[in-house]
């Protein structure tokens, strides 16, 4: 099917793998152009079946508890972004010479001749506030834009709906670039990379080269971390189009062609006249909210991009005065006798909660979960002088109680054996017990929440809730 935009979908034998918020759209969207949709799903749930029921009634056909096999006469594979590359439908697929598509691919081809740029973005953590930020700053500058991707609203949907947009603020993540050859952003920013979701590519080394497809293309700027040096070798590799720059950003004094902080001031010395003497203010670090050293940083990597798309110093301020964060990243819920008690549940992986803990300097850590993988010996390392005392919850605690006791062995710990929903109160009244006026009760769990919540909002909800019966 070649890379570019596919016109006629008419009689095309498209099989779609996983029903879900992705499949879902692309059965009904390859359908409504005319092609033949088969939908394959390894799941027969009650859900399932009434997604499947749904699409039936269209005329889509549904293999539900079987996403092994590859349905007969199959021209194209447009999968939903979590399906492990080494599933035997992909292998059969790629023995058969057929390509396989994510929804960001589908989305990405199905866009008119004059769609919208996208501005893009990934990395481990920090992606969402990012893109957010960036929709912020693109609106403070009059633009028709909203951010897309693996956040609020579909791509499909932004790209065929009948909104007009003048840009796309879009995230994405490491699942959707491996199954997206043709993307082609306008500019891009990869945030950090550490660790994540191992088990799913195999190694570093491929979630690595996943995330740096991100710069693939790229016309303007290639936006970097200049304090991680993988992303900035993610954009050497990049193949891009002539003219466009490498762009970094650090939260020290910028270079040429970076984007940085002085004496409190987001500036930038890559999108000005004569970088090597001049910079641009830009806005005050104190317009970031929170401004947490790793909430600066996304700031900076948002201003990059929206500059590299043209918006002016002004707009960049005000979109970042305008921004809210979403819940439980970094949230403050309240002070309860001189201690301040905050949520940052989202913290669900081991880098997410390092930047957390970064944000304090006297810290009572509540932390545990599914570890899913994590080892904790780095984290705990670098963040043992910032604790006053630590709460342990969760079905992988011992794998932070025993980095713990390697590394901070003079930090109190209280180990709660628990993982029913009610523990949360206990380590809430533990943290108080531990906490000195001052200092912050920090959720930052450094583990996913399915072990005892239903996600990771649920388990900042119990953690505020808590809060709240402290200070009755």
């Amino acid at each position: 099917m070649g890379s570019g935009q596919v016109t006629d979908w008419q009689g095309k034998h498209v099989t779609v793998a996983g029903l879900g918020v992705s499949g879902v759209p692309a059965a009904r969207v390859l359908h409504a152009r005319g092609a033949i949709v088969t939908v394959v799903n390894d799941g027969d749930d009650a859900r399932a079946r009434e997604q499947a029921a749904e699409l039936e009634a269209l005329g889509v056909t549904v293999r539900l508890g079987d996403g092994a096999t590859l349905p007969e006469g199959t021209e194209l594979i447009v999968t939903a972004p979590g399906w492990k590359p080494d599933k035997p439908l992909f292998q059969a697929a790629r023995a058969a010479g057929i390509e396989i598509w994510g929804d960001v691919e589908l989305a990405w081809r199905l866009r008119g001749p004059d769609a919208a740029p996208w501005l893009a973005v990934t990395g481990t953590n920090g992606k969402t506030t990012t893109v957010q930020m960036l929709a912020s700053i693109l609106k403070a500058a009059g633009l028709r834009t909203a951010a897309v991707g693996n956040i609020g609203v579909s791509l499909l949907d932004a790209v065929l709906g009948d909104e007009e947009y003048d840009v796309l603020a879009v995230e994405l993540s490491s699942y959707q670039l491996h199954w997206a050859p043709s993307l082609r952003a306008h500019s891009a920013a990869v945030l950090n990379l550490a660790p994540d979701h191992l088990d799913w590519h195999g190694s570093m080394e491929a979630y690595a080269k996943d995330k740096g497809r991100i710069y693939e293309g790229n016309r303007v700027a290639c936006v970097y971390n200049v304090a991680d040096k993988l992303t900035e070798e993610l954009v050497r590799e990049a193949d891009v189009e002539e003219g466009c720059r490498a762009v970094g950003f650090t939260l020290g004094t910028p270079g040429p062609s970076q984007l940085g902080v002085v004496d409190g001031i987001l500036v930038d010395r890559a999108f000005v006249e004569n970088r090597q003497k001049n910079a641009q203010e830009l806005a005050e670090v104190s317009d970031v909210n929170p401004p947490a050293p790793h909430n600066i940083a996304n700031a900076l990597a948002a201003a990059a991009l929206a500059r590299a798309f043209g918006v002016p110093p002004t707009a960049v301020r005000d979109g970042l005065r305008n921004f809210t964060p979403d819940a439980h990243r970094i949230a403050h819920v309240a002070d309860v006798d001189g201690v301040a008690y905050v949520d940052d549940s989202k913290a669900t992986n081991t880098h997410a909660a390092e930047a957390s803990l970064a944000s304090y300097e006297s810290i009572v850590w509540i932390a545990g979960g599914l570890a899913k993988g994590a080892t904790f010996d780095e984290l705990v390392a670098k963040s043992a002088k910032r604790l006053r005392g630590v709460v342990l919850i969760g079905a992988d605690r011992a794998l932070i109680r025993d980095a713990l006791a390697r590394h901070a062995p003079e930090v109190p710990v209280v180990d709660l054996d628990r993982t029913d929903t009610g523990a949360m109160l206990a380590a809430v009244q533990e943290a108080r017990r531990l906490a000195v006026a001052g200092d912050t009760v920090l959720l930052a769990p450094a583990c996913a929440s399915m072990d005892m919540f239903a996600n990771y909002n649920k388990r900042g909800d119990a953690f505020a809730q808590a809060v709240r019966e402290l200070g009755a």
